[in-house]
């Protein structure tokens, strides 16, 4: 399994579930790590990602939050067996998509650093009482914002191109509660199994196990 954290993070954000697939259920989890330094482009993300997929012909994709827009080109590059997709953007079948929603790049733009063209990191773009309550406690929040970078603007309305062909591709969807319920409810208009537990953004910090075996059921049930 490779778990892949948003560029925006890093790979704190899996590391206690990839201790529990380990531990647990003797699984071989790998998570990369994302460009250094910051993004800047989609392809220097990508080529990141793809420098940390391990040597093997059934890998199983776990994206969270916005590396689900990597999935496809991954799929069309590497013998990819299949995807778990956990709290994470669902790219369409085709043509391209921003990185950012139009929306979320436009409650950006003020913040941008005018001396470098940077945004604060990401646990600076949202109110303080939003992003304590995604932590579990103080070691494991600063652990994950020491692993933050501050992106350029401009990754933000690049573009991501995906392949043609590229859901076809064995799926399931893991949501944390309700922020993308438009992601849940897409995965079963295709037809992919869909899984909900109760939880904020970064519900894998709070449980690491019971994510895991969520992650592993939805596995399981891979094509």
């Amino acid at each position: 399994m490779v778990l892949i954290p948003s560029p925006l993070l890093g790979p704190s954000v899996w590391a206690p579930v990839a201790s529990v697939l380990r531990s647990r259920f003797g699984v071989t989890a790998t998570v990369p790590a994302p460009p250094s330094p910051a993004a800047s482009a989609p392809a220097t993300v990508l080529a990141a990602i793809e420098n940390g997929l391990p040597d093997s012909d059934d890998l199983v994709l776990v994206p969270h939050s916005n590396a689900g827009l990597y999935v496809p080109a991954l799929v069309a590059a590497r013998p990819v067996r299949g995807a778990v997709f956990v709290d994470a953007l669902l790219p369409p079948a085709s043509g391209s998509v921003p990185v950012a929603p139009t929306r979320l790049a436009e409650m950006l733009r003020d913040r941008i650093d005018p001396a470098d063209g940077r945004l604060p990191p990401w646990t600076r773009w949202w109110p303080e009482e939003s992003v304590a309550e995604l932590f579990p406690d103080a070691g494991s929040r600063a652990r994950v914002e020491a692993e933050q970078s501050r992106v350029p603007f401009d990754y933000l309305t690049a573009r991501v191109e995906l392949p043609e062909g590229w859901d076809a591709v064995s799926a399931g969807y893991l949501g944390f509660g309700d922020t993308y319920a438009d992601e849940q409810a897409d995965a079963r208009t295709r037809g992919w199994p869909v899984r909900t537990i109760p939880g904020k953004h970064l519900h894998m910090l709070h449980d690491p196990a019971g994510v895991a075996t969520e992650i592993m059921t939805l596995a399981a049930a891979l094509k």
